[in-house]
């Protein structure tokens, strides 16, 4: 095996030794995740934070005795065209952890120096991209969506150069390190890179570590590649779903950044949607806009298509194309599923489809905010939204609603959706189920990019605070908040954040 850390060609691995680089000036803890530590590393929080040691570990300046640092080899289709190997160019797997629970984890440093797949890039993580992923990780989490998990993240005054915007004009940033956990790293593009290479032998093990590790139940079926795959295309489109219910856009939406066990991966250019506009494009090097807000769907149909393809060896032809057909259909099953529950509906009717889309167009045409428009009509009674919110006006607090109300199509609606609740007497009808139900489906908090850079701001200048503001309020997205709401993270966003890339 080759222990040397040098960019190159690999073939015939799936790992590559690979210890991190130290930093040239020493870390510091930036934020940590209590949740993360206590109950998924078996650590004592406050012990952890303030011991040098676990600085120093998830800093990468100290590899435990018994691990093996290693980088993963994959490849993938970038913006629709196969890019051949790409791999954990700036990522090292320390090994994996079993913890109290039984519950196995692969722990990961994100920046910690050059691999063999760091290509022309310099191994390196910057806090501003170091910091977007460390909140949304668990911001995801908390809002009950398939993620992988940060643990901690520590910074240094080491020199970063950076073109942020690629534009030609780079600069200084800091550098940082993010301990990332997942049940496994393993995406897409780990069997692509096999069958592109017609490494066939070491397709068919990697697949059956998979499905032993992560699909036990199917070890010993005789169809177990069949149904290995008919699980990740259910639940994948489970998981697009879940990013169209809250309005969250990937931005990078490659088969090397989609996870074989259908988790949230690898977090670059995302955002959640502020005013709800279906062709939200987070990335600006996205120029053709492939992987906008509303055509996340049909990219992960795409991506598990070319996932079938580097199943072939293993998979009748007919067979998988039969189990992607169905696809859609579970997606929009899914989502409609999904969207009933933020509305409050009950059960299911043939016209919930149009009742979802006619509420989504006023929100577009009157530049509502997707996340409180939903929030807001969870927190008043149906006698006031069958009034048009006449007292709503006045209230503050109650400031992307009252948008909706106001579009021309805003009374034919509501008449549909008192129908559809079944609401046979205002006077009389006790709405109180209903508003829980959506409270319970609807955020008030996201991570808005503008409260992103704001903490990014904050942190270059030594003042890490705003990063754990930010992390309390996402620990309980769906409930209010008296600190959140005197920091305004439930008010309109600043008139500057639209001018964010």
């Amino acid at each position: 095996m080759e222990k040397r850390n040098f960019v190159r060609q690999v073939n015939n691995a799936i790992f590559s030794l690979c210890l991190p680089t130290p930093f040239s000036h020493p870390p510091k803890l930036v934020a940590a995740s209590k949740d993360v530590i206590e109950r998924h590393l078996d650590l004592k929080y406050e012990h952890a934070i303030q011991s040098r040691h676990f600085v120093d570990f998830v800093a990468g300046h100290i590899v435990q005795n018994g691990s093996i640092p290693i980088s993963h080899r994959y490849g993938g289709h970038q913006f629709g065209y196969w890019a051949g190997q790409l791999g954990d160019g700036r990522a090292a797997m320390l090994g994996e952890y079993i913890n109290s629970q039984g519950i196995r984890w692969e722990l990961q440093l994100k920046g910690s120096g050059k691999t063999p797949y760091s290509r022309n890039g310099d191994g390196r993580a910057v806090l501003r991209s170091s910091i977007r992923e460390y909140l949304v990780s668990e911001a995801m989490h908390h809002l009950g969506i398939a993620t992988t998990r940060a643990a901690s993240i520590v910074m240094s005054d080491e020199a970063v150069w950076r073109d942020q915007f690629y534009d030609g004009r780079p600069g200084i940033e800091k550098a940082a390190v993010v301990l990332r956990l997942a049940p496994s790293w393993f995406r897409f593009g780990s069997i692509e890179i096999l069958h592109y290479n017609q490494e066939f032998q070491l397709l068919h093990r990697l697949v059956d570590v998979i499905i032993n590790l992560h699909y036990p139940h199917l070890r010993n079926d005789k169809q177990k590649y069949t149904k290995f795959y008919t699980e990740v295309v259910n639940a994948t489109a489970y998981l697009i779903a879940q990013w169209q219910s809250v309005g969250f856009t990937h931005g990078v939406c490659n088969t090397d950044n989609f996870s074989i066990l259908s988790l949230t991966i690898d977090y670059g250019p995302f955002g959640f949607l502020d005013e709800y506009n279906d062709n939200f494009i987070p990335n600006t090097s996205d120029d053709e806009g492939r992987y906008r807000f509303r055509l996340q769907p049909d990219v992960a149909h795409f991506n598990l298509n070319k996932l079938r393809i580097a199943l072939s060896s293993l998979i009748n032809e007919l067979d998988g194309q039969n189990i992607l057909s169905n696809y859609k259909k579970i997606y929009r099953r899914f989502y409609l599923q999904l969207m009933r529950r933020k509305l409050g509906l009950k059960g299911h009717h043939r016209n919930d489809a149009k009742l979802i889309a006619q509420l989504l167009k006023m929100m577009k045409n009157q530049n509502a905010d997707f996340t409180m428009t939903f929030r807001e009509l969870s927190e008043i009674n149906a006698q006031n939204i069958n009034n048009n919110g006449q007292n709503l006006q006045k209230d503050k607090q109650f400031w992307s609603l009252p948008k909706v109300m106001n579009d021309k199509e805003w009374p034919v609606w509501v008449q549909s959706y008192i129908t559809r609740l079944d609401i046979k007497n205002l006077t009389l009808y006790n709405d109180r189920d209903r508003q829980i139900q959506m409270q319970e489906a609807n955020p008030r908090y996201v991570l808005r990019n503008y409260m992103a850079q704001v903490a990014i701001d904050k942190a270059n200048n030594g003042d890490f605070s705003e990063v754990i503001n930010i992390q309390d309020a996402l620990l309980n997205p769906f409930s209010k908040q008296e600190k959140a709401e005197i920091l305004g993270y439930a008010s309109p966003p600043p008139y500057w954040s639209s001018k964010l890339r």
